[in-house]
């Protein structure tokens, strides 16, 4: 085979390469969205204290569970809820009754800096509006076994039963402490040993999304979760 023959070939192969590899994408990039859904459906679940370390559903079970007691609700900027084509600043999730016509909780998107990307999970509050109900990681990219352990079951069951305001009723919000956190602090949870910089850049996303939900959680302290209900987002 000439040199020119050889070069026409590798080329030729090449392009058919790159036309099956994109062929290939194409066609698995509806299946990859649809794991992608569902893992963030069994995130929210877990987040709402419905779907148990221990159990293992089919995404079948998955969807039917968070159709069943999970609501995507928005509010505006002052926690009020939006009406249809209104303006949605804070979207989050309602944990309803089985029946869908009481609110049990509500879950927060977590979207937060890390040390080596995005952190993104789930951050659950009980319907008083005060109390953490539960706290998911479904995407990260720290390092494994320090900052990796944001993902494991004893640092993520460490969120349940603490109180984002204090005894006044003042807002303190929730924290990863530096090493152990103290006994008598509700609103702080222990750091991961030799993660420091991940526990910081966590907390700050957490005081965040606290934050800019305040206005939503001041209304279920005040009893109105439920007119959320109402305004169920398509």
């Amino acid at each position: 085979m000439s040199e020119s023959r050889s070069i026409r070939f590798t080329l030729y192969l090449c392009l058919v390469c790159s036309i099956l590899l994109t062929a290939a994408a194409t066609g698995l990039k509806p299946r990859q969205d649809a794991n992608a859904r569902l893992d963030r459906q069994k995130n929210v679940l877990k987040a709402a204290g419905l779907l148990p370390e221990d159990q293992k559903p089919t995404g079948t079970e998955v969807e039917a569970l968070f159709s069943k007691r999970i609501r995507a609700v928005a509010a505006d900027a002052e926690g009020r809820p939006v009406e249809e084509g209104g303006d949605k600043t804070l979207v989050f999730f309602l944990k309803t009754d089985s029946n869908g016509t009481i609110s049990e909780g509500y879950i927060l998107p977590l979207e937060s800096r890390g040390l080596w990307g995005k952190i993104y999970g789930y951050l659950a509050l009980e319907a008083d509006g005060v109390e953490i109900s539960g706290f998911t990681v479904y995407a990260h990219q720290e390092t494994p076994g320090l900052g990796g352990d944001i993902e494991s079951r004893s640092f993520q069951q460490s969120f349940t039963g603490r109180r984002i305001l204090d005894e006044n009723n003042t807002f303190r919000g929730l924290r990863v402490a530096k090493g152990k956190a103290s006994s008598d602090d509700p609103h702080s949870v222990d750091g991961i040993s030799g993660a420091t910089l991940t526990g910081n850049y966590l907390s700050e996303g957490i005081m965040d999304v606290l934050k800019r939900f305040e206005p939503v959680s001041a209304r279920f302290r005040a009893g109105e979760g439920d007119g959320y209900l109402m305004k169920e987002t398509p």
